[in-house]
């Protein structure tokens, strides 16, 4: 018998091919059996191979037909078989939607579909359970073609047959009815649209899905549409059945204590609230032994109660494990906290415990949420600080933390300085030595932090530099409450920067992170997570999701606040770093911050700078000399923390320029034309060059963008004097 194959020019011959070994073109597998070839090419194919259809309507993907095809469709890039993940070299089935199957693959898998279980009866079947010995190594990893589970997971067909099969995979339903999509059948399909199952939520790129024929994108996968849909008589829940279903509300699994998103599959009681997870359902083990966390075993009790995590400190309704060793009873993801950790908002490691021992305090306030810690059950603590966090707030985010081995020794401190002599340093800032001084002449502006300089400080004698005694004596390296990366920022100088909190625009100090690049202020650095403030009698701690109203502006605190929970006192970050005293040039004396207004006359209750109306009860600025208050925006001004004097460099002007304030003679800019009445860039060579800063600030002004300065050294002033 003769075929004339569309594969081969030449006609092929029926053969009974007994002792000859050649490879099958159509699979590429060794040929046995029933053959057509054409002996003179050496082109030979199985009798099945040289018999399957050019095209074939596929029950498993009923949308379009496959197209046998003898070499690959796509000019780059190996075929991959969408059914037994291996790379297709001869003969494959295609799809114009994308889905590729070995020509072996798709006979097996129609097979399959139209339930020829003959094909299948002379394979041997092999149970994991019972064959052990002398297994390859490569089926332990194995997985099934059609399910994409492990092999080992069911009984399975033996691996001499060419695929990975279960059993129960040869034998799916063709369509099933499901709860959880009752408007329309699901049929057993290829899963060519890559969706995720709608009960476990993962992936499956290769093997059989149920999915809905209707425009739906309804998939399950085919172990998870095998499970139960409705639970009875749980250990754990007795009073009512569990359905599977999608619950819209984000509650915690009573097993494992994590909530989940709404709109996902879990098993529910809704008379009780009562939620488990779908991977929680199968029993948990009876005894945890993690001597990583915890010297003793933990056990299981076999049923749900009410009371309070030891671990944790969490109380509820769940299925808890006991240490009789400890007494301990905790939830079962509490067996593995971790038993220390640099938490973010702290600088030393904290420990887990417990319980406290007597401190002498009444009570004890968690320092990231501030609500009450029971000392009775777990917790996260720091006995260098009495510090405390409540396990769930310490752990909520993966980012608040990371896990330490052991206890970390602290990291030598390494100075901003050096002394040259018992009253002079170097600074890393200034290329002068600084000398220390406790009394100050005239109105100076410190380098650092850019505020005004009121009490002993170090001073450049050759340069118009002046540092705080504190901001001189600054660690290179600080832990900031606020940051959450693991490596400490580092202080820097030398440039004009916005910082990444205030957003003020600063040519002062900044601690830098290496890592983000966001550089802070030194107003905003040194604020503790709990802090004093001179316009409240108590201490003011952050609360990062508090909403309301700060008392110094009376504006709305969406971001957060830093608050006085007993007398509901709330200040914005920008409120609580106002300065002290300020100086503007429409007054010769300083304006020093003041919190409430005790005159009650009205028409005093404007500002004097913008003459506008100003609230009585909210902060501001008052010169006590000239009677005039002011705003805060309008006494500051909007670059008080740029200090005249610094000079940089920029492109379009050949010469450095010195930034300058209320310039005398008020001399236009070169770029827009308006009189310069504030903060403006001018060159004192002599070329008339002057330019507001708002002008020419890089735009957009984002957090990692600086603007380097010169220091003001002998050159400098030269070319400054044009000398």
């Amino acid at each position: 018998m003769e075929l004339q194959h569309f594969s081969h020019q030449h006609p092929l011959e029926e053969r009974s091919n007994k002792n000859e070994k050649f490879y099958c073109s159509g699979c590429g597998e060794m040929v046995s059996g029933p053959t057509f070839s054409c002996v003179a090419c050496g082109f030979h194919l199985h009798k099945q191979c040289a018999e399957a259809p050019s095209e074939m309507n596929h029950p498993f993907h009923r949308n379009h037909n496959f197209n046998l095809l003898v070499s690959s469709p796509y000019e780059v890039g190996n075929i991959i078989c969408d059914f037994c993940d291996q790379t297709c070299e001869n003969f494959v089935y295609h799809c114009s939607c994308g889905l590729d199957l070995h020509i072996k693959c798709a006979l097996l898998s129609y097979n399959i579909a139209q339930k020829r279980t003959a094909e299948f009866q002379h394979i041997a079947r092999i149970d994991p359970l019972i064959s052990v010995e002398n297994r390859p190594q490569k089926l332990e990893n194995a997985k099934c073609f059609a399910c994409w589970k492990p092999l080992l997971d069911a009984v399975y067909f033996s691996p001499d047959c060419g695929f990975y099969l279960h059993v129960k995979c040869a034998d799916l339903s063709a369509e099933i009815n499901h709860l959880l999509h009752p408007q329309h059948p699901l049929i057993l399909q290829f899963n060519s649209q890559r969706l995720s199952c709608k009960i476990c939520q993962k992936p499956q790129d290769r093997g059989f899905v149920y999915s809905c024929s209707s425009p739906c994108e309804f998939v399950l996968h085919v172990e998870c549409a095998a499970m139960p849909t409705k639970l009875s008589q749980l250990y754990y829940h007795r009073k009512h059945p569990l359905t599977l279903q999608f619950v819209d509300e984000a509650l915690p699994c009573h097993l494992c204590q994590k909530t989940e998103v709404s709109e996902t599959v879990h098993y529910l009681c809704s008379i009780c609230k009562f939620v488990l997870h779908v991977g929680c359902v199968s029993l948990p083990p009876t005894i945890i032994e993690d001597k990583v966390h915890h010297e003793h075993n933990f056990t299981v009790l076999r049923r749900e109660v009410s009371l309070i995590c030891d671990a944790c400190g969490t109380s509820g309704n769940f299925v808890p494990y006991i240490c009789s060793t400890c007494n301990h009873i905790v939830h079962k993801k509490c067996i593995s906290l971790p038993p220390i950790i640099k938490f973010f908002r702290h600088p030393h490691p904290i420990f887990h415990t417990y319980f406290l021992e007597e401190h002498g305090f009444e009570t004890w306030e968690c320092r990231h949420c501030y609500e009450e810690v029971n000392p009775d059950h777990g917790s996260y603590f720091c006995s260098k600080c009495n510090y405390i966090v409540h396990v769930n707030c310490a752990l909520a985010e993966t980012y608040f933390y990371h896990v330490v081995d052991s206890v970390e020794t602290d990291e030598a401190v390494e100075l901003s300085f050096k002394h040259v002599t018992a009253t002079s340093i170097k600074h890393f800032s200034h290329d002068h030595d600084l000398t220390f001084s406790e009394d100050i002449v005239g109105d100076k502006q410190c380098d650092g932090c850019l505020l005004s300089i009121s009490a002993s400080c170090y001073y450049c004698a050759q340069c118009d530099f002046f540092l705080h005694k504190s901001c001189a004596e600054l660690p290179m390296k600080k832990h900031i409450w606020f940051h959450l990366h693991q490596r400490l920022p580092r202080l820097t100088s030398g440039c004009i920067f916005r910082c990444g909190i205030c957003s003020s625009e600063i040519s002062g100090f900044a601690y830098t992170c290496d890592e983000c690049e966001n550089p802070y202020c030194l107003r905003c650095a040194l604020v503790s997570d709990i802090t004093k403030c001179e316009g409240h009698e108590h201490p003011l701690a952050f609360y990062p999701n508090y909403e309301g109203l700060c008392n110094a502006c009376g504006g709305s605190t969406d971001d957060g606040a830093n608050r006085c929970k007993s007398c509901n006192f709330n200040l914005h970050d920008a409120c609580l770093i106002l300065p002290l005293t300020a100086r503007n040039k429409y007054d010769e004396h300083p304006y020093k911050l003041t919190y409430h207004d005790n005159n009650n006359y009205s028409k005093s209750h404007y500002c004097d700078i913008c003459e506008e109306k100003r609230n009585p009860n909210h902060w501001f600025y008052h010169c006590e000399i000239c009677d005039n208050s002011a705003h805060p925006d309008c006494a500051l001004g909007k670059y008080s923390f740029i200090k005249p004097g610094s000079i940089c460099k920029l492109e379009d002007h050949p010469h450095p320029l010195t930034f300058v304030q209320q310039v005398h003679y008020y001399p236009e800019c070169l770029i827009c034309g308006n009189h310069c009445l504030d903060l403006a860039l001018e060159c004192t060579i002599g070329c008339s060059y002057i330019v507001h800063w708002e002008c020419v600030k890089p735009r957009p002004f984002r957090y990692w963008t600086t603007i380097k300065l010169l220091p003001r050294d002998e050159t400098s002033k030269q070319l400054i004097d044009g000398t």
